[in-house]
Parts: C-alpha cells; sequence; structure tokens
C-alpha cells in the first residue's frame, strides 16, 4: 500500500512538472497510471483489482463535482458581500421600483440589491443540496454487478471523505451538480416577488445594463467598453456578456438531459460527451460570479439621479389609496379614486402632489386636509416598516444580518 503511495505521488510530480509521457495506445487515463506505477512498483498490478473504469469515472466525476461545488459556494459568498458591500455604502439612495419596466413605488436601492443577496443564499442551499447527493462513493460497485472480492466499501468512502458508499455507478452525479450552475429560483422571501426561474446573470445583467443606461449608476471603464463609432458611449459589455452566459448554461443543462434521456441502467458509451458541458459549465458559472462581483465592487452610485427619479410624486399613489383605505373605503373604490384623480392631474397637467385640496374633494370627497401629506417622501417610506418592507429601519436590519451572516472567517 504505502509503495502504491510512493508511486501515485512521484507520478503526480511528474504529471505536475509536465515530464510523464503519455500513452494513447493505452486507451485512458486510468490505463496510463495503470502502466506507470506497475512499472515502478510490481504490487500496482493489484490496483485495478475489485475495480472497473466505469466506477472509477464515477467516483473522479463525483470528487471533481465536490470540488467544483465548494468552489461555487465561496464564489457565491463573494458576490453577496459585494451586494452587501454596495448596499451598505448607499443605505439611504432611493430609487423607483420598476414593474412592466415603469416606476411603480419608491424603494431603497439597498433593499433592491439584497433581493440578490437573498437569491443567491436560496442558491447556496441548492449547492448544499447538491454537495450532499454528489457526497456518495460509487468506488466498488464496478461496471454491473460488484465484486465477490472481499471489498470494504464503507473503509474507501471514509478515506476519501464520502459520507457513504452507493449500490449503483449511478452515472447522473452531472444532474446532482448542475447546482454548479445557479439557476436563483425560489419562494416569496421578505416580501419580494418569487425569483421567476431566472438566474442571477440575466436578472442582475439586465439591471445593470438598464441602471447605466437611466444614470441610477455608473460602471468602472475597466468593466465597460467605447463604441467603435460614437465616442460619448460607454457600453456595459460585461454585464451583458454575463447576461448572455444564462443561455449557455441553461443549454449546457439540455444537452445533458438530453443525452440521459432514454439510456438504459450502467454505463453506455454516450455518456462520453457529458463532460464538455459539465466543465463548460462550472468554468462559465465561476468566471461570471467572479466578474458580476469584481463589476460591483467598481460601481458607483448616482444617488441625486436616483433620488429624483423616486421623487415622483406619482410613485405614491398606492400610498394615498391606503390613506382612503385608512378613512374606512374599501380598497378597490379607493383604487378607483385615485384612478380617477390621476387622470384628473393629467388633465391639468399638475403633479398629484401639486393639487389644491379643492381639486381633490372635485374627484371624491373623502380627500381630506391631510391628502397630501402622503406625498412626503421620507414619511412614506418610514411608514414601510412590515417585515420585508423596503422602510428605512426594516432595511438596516437586514443589512446588519447580511454583514454578520457574511463575514470572512
Amino acid at each position: 500500500m504505502r509503495g502504491i503511495e510512493r508511486g501515485f505521488k512521484g507520478i503526480t510530480r511528474d504529471i505536475e512538472r509536465g515530464k510523464f509521457h503519455w500513452r494513447p495506445e493505452l486507451e485512458d487515463v486510468h490505463m496510463n497510471l495503470e502502466a506507470e506505477l506497475t512499472r515502478r512498483v510490481p504490487a500496482g498490478a493489484k490496483l485495478h483489482t475489485g475495480r472497473s473504469r466505469n466506477d472509477q469515472v464515477a467516483l473522479d466525476m463525483r470528487l471533481w463535482l465536490r470540488d467544483e461545488i465548494l468552489a461555487a459556494k465561496d464564489e457565491l459568498a463573494l458576490l453577496q458581500r459585494s451586494l452587501v458591500g454596495l448596499a451598505e455604502a448607499n443605505a439611504e439612495v432611493l430609487i423607483p421600483g420598476y414593474t412592466h419596466l415603469q416606476r411603480a413605488q419608491p424603494v431603497f436601492l439597498a433593499h433592491h440589491l439584497l433581493a440578490y443577496v437573498e437569491m443567491l443564499e436560496r442558491d447556496g442551499e441548492r449547492l448544499a443540496d447538491a454537495f450532499r447527493r454528489v457526497n456518495i462513493c460509487p468506488l466498488g460497485s464496478g461496471a454491473i454487478a460488484g465484486s465477490t472480492l472481499k471489498l470494504d466499501r464503507e473503509f474507501v468512502a471514509r478515506e476519501l471523505g464520502f459520507l457513504t458508499a452507493v449500490g449503483k455507478t449511478r452515472r447522473d452525479p452531472e444532474l446532482d451538480g448542475r447546482g454548479v450552475g445557479p439557476r436563483f429560483r425560489g419562494g416569496v422571501l421578505r416580501g419580494r416577488r418569487p425569483d421567476r426561474r431566472t438566474s442571477l446573470a440575466a436578472g442582475g445583467g439586465r439591471d445593470l445594463v438598464v441602471g447605466s443606461e437611466f444614470n441610477f449608476i455608473k460602471i468602472a471603464d475597466a468593466y465597460t467598453t467605447g463604441s467603435s463609432l460614437m465616442p460619448q458611449k460607454r457600453n456595459p459589455d460585461v454585464a451583458e456578456l454575463t447576461r448572455g452566459k444564462a443561455g449557455r448554461v441553461i443549454g449546457n443543462l439540455m444537452a445533458l438531459l438530453t443525452l440521459l434521456k432514454g439510456l438504459p441502467m450502467t454505463y453506455n458509451r454516450d455518456l462520453q460527451e457529458d463532460k464538455e458541458r459539465l466543465f463548460d459549465t462550472a468554468d462559465t458559472v465561476r468566471a461570471s460570479l467572479r466578474m458580476m462581483a469584481a463589476m460591483l465592487r467598481h460601481t458607483k452610485v448616482n444617488a441625486m439621479v436616483c433620488r429624483a427619479a423616486a421623487g415622483d410624486p406619482a410613485l405614491l399613489a398606492t400610498d394615498l389609496a391606503d390613506y382612503l383605505v385608512e378613512k374606512g373605503m374599501p380598497f378597490r373604490q379607493a383604487h378607483h379614486a385615485v384612478g380617477a384623480l390621476v387622470a384628473a392631474a393629467e388633465r391639468l397637467h399638475k403633479p398629484l402632489d401639486r393639487l389644491t385640496p379643492a381639486e381633490l374633494r372635485a374627484v371624491d370627497a373623502a380627500f381630506g386636509p391631510g391628502a397630501l401629506k402622503v406625498f412626503d417622501l421620507k414619511r412614506a417610506m418610514a411608514r414601510r416598516n412590515l417585515t420585508g418592507a423596503p422602510g428605512p429601519k426594516e432595511v438596516r436590519r437586514r443589512l446588519a444580518y447580511w454583514g454578520a451572516k457574511l463575514k470572512p472567517g
């Protein structure tokens, strides 16, 4: 045993130094290593006892997936810290929240950024679940029927850091490991919308591109490129390229699903095609996470532009409806009354907060003298104090929570 270990250490050094001679006639990496080990250590001839290349490949894939999943979790945490850092640096900045790409209601930028932090957290949980399923040792199950030799599979599993041994050489850990390509989906949390089966690449990239166009943010020049024709342009290329990677990773998943569809049990040569898709997914996702984290660390927020956009009184129309509800009016009726008021303001070419008390009462007598106080933005935000709401106290509380949770070490 010790001779085999010494032999493999020597082979490893030769591979790392580029001195190992790979022999194509020996078919694959396993046969090359076994042949060289046997040449150096006679006991190497016993290396293949009780195993097949099938369970060796299955083992190698699980070992690799374990490392990639843990690395991806680290990359996720790095990106989360970048998001929290940007949120903390701009904790007082208000932006208009959007639905249908139209301004809807005011929210703190930090609240918006924390939504992505929580999406990433759910992906971290999926990665942990994928790790648990991958972390089962197939070595010793052979090609199909195990071995008549008295192999201690549980000992081998423990030595290799696995939870336990698996009964079959199940060859779909790649689909458990698809969590390496986070999809960022889940249920309602913190009062925000569900993730809608999107990806950080698609969703986060879109927000960065739109935010750049609206001048809410300025991405550092290192992460943008100029136009070949228009000298004033600063294109958010890294955000767009990262957004495009979502399609690549989803395509890889579809390729794996199609590859495995209809295959009979145990090994089939079709599975030669799974490695390229899986390796590409891991490389693409980890690179995208690193780039997004770095770009966010070098992104500045234009607080005055954001504040001006969030100060549109129309964004507080729902608050005006709530004002009527608090006076006893059913919400549907209040919604209709405020809608009529919006239409009246448009006819008068006035913003909502510039209507006179008489103009408000002309639409509905329920609009009392306190109605216009609704448009005090600071007061309006302070009233948003429900769990998950974008009020200042709740946002500060969640920033403190995530800052402590994501603290390195």
